[in-house]
């Protein structure tokens, strides 16, 4: 009996029908793209950052392109976990495909109530505690910067919730090995890795920075090289999954990640560019795995034959 290619990827006992999620931050609370693409098909959706109130986020001008990228600086721009429950996650809850929210707070107590507020909600499957974001003046990255303090973070969410945390990390940190161990040790049933790097662009006829908030995240192409390295040292270095994104744009890309140990991928920028993408590298995958007799996407990961 001829045996069929399974895409599934389990993670902390939550099944995905294949390893491609789209990246928190470029894909709204999901309905925004529901009339683009078929959601049923993808691994699962990572809602945009929920913070304990609403937040208006970073003075315009928040975006920029880049060469092989773009600069954000949004800012956390959110309505906050109350009204995300009563308007957003209904239409999240009648999707055929895996939800994550991705959780952030300017203090540890905004992380943790958030973080309880979400968990007696049903139709959510994972949380990514977001202690990477460079855009924002408290919380984000203030946390994920320094092995303590995202020891703390993590701690205090995974003891607080009853769904699985993924940690999501920025590079813009020392050793981010050092900190993907310490969320490790902390509880987190999975990494995320990375968030943007901080960047800047300049308006040189007016002399003055192209964002309102001055600098913002690159993400995009021209990040894949650093993120890559990095999934590539933390999958060594620690025994839970990592997830790895940062300018995945096609199948060629999703394979490098998957090779260098990523069990699963997020695809960000992308998105902005082309709105079928995760579905073109899903597509992409089985076409992979049949040219080359593959059975299951654990053939594939950290195969990277190093000398």
């Amino acid at each position: 009996m001829k045996q069929e290619r399974d895409l599934s990827v389990t993670i902390a006992g939550v099944k995905f029908s294949n390893p491609v999620l789209v990246a928190s931050g470029t894909f709204g609370y999901g309905e925004e793209y529901g009339k683009l693409i078929d959601l049923s098909q993808l691994g699962g959706i990572v809602c945009k950052s929920v913070t304990l109130l609403p937040r208006e986020g970073n003075p315009p001008p928040r975006t920029a392109e880049t060469p092989s990228g773009m600069l954000n600086a949004i800012g956390l721009t959110n309505i906050g976990v109350d009204r995300f429950i009563q308007e957003k996650l209904p239409f999240l809850q009648k999707q055929k495909t895996r939800i994550i929210v991705n959780v952030a707070g300017r203090t540890m107590e905004e992380y943790v109530e958030v973080v309880r507020r979400l968990s007696r909600c049903q139709g959510i499957d994972m949380l990514e505690i977001n202690i990477s974001c460079p855009n924002v003046k408290e919380g984000g990255l203030a946390f994920g910067a320094k092995c303590e303090s995202a020891y703390a973070c993590i701690k205090q969410t995974k003891d607080s919730s009853r769904l699985p945390i993924i940690a999501k990390l920025s590079p813009n940190v020392t050793d981010i090995v050092e900190i993907a161990q310490s969320v490790e040790d902390a509880g987190a049933d999975a990494i995320s890795l990375i968030n943007t790097l901080v960047g800047m662009a300049v308006d040189v006829e007016k002399r003055r920075p192209i964002l309102g908030n001055i600098t913002g995240g690159l993400s995009g192409p021209a990040i894949k090289p650093v993120a890559l390295a990095m999934v590539w040292k933390v999958a060594k270095a620690v025994k839970v999954p990592v997830i790895g994104l940062g300018g995945i744009m096609n199948i060629q890309d999703a394979l490098e990640f998957f090779l260098a140990g990523a069990s699963m991928i997020q695809i960000g920028t992308a998105n902005f560019v082309d709105p079928q993408a995760s579905l073109k590298i899903i597509k992409g995958l089985n076409g992979y795995f049949r040219e080359k007799g593959i059975k299951r996407i654990a053939d594939l990961v950290g195969m990277l034959e190093i000398q």
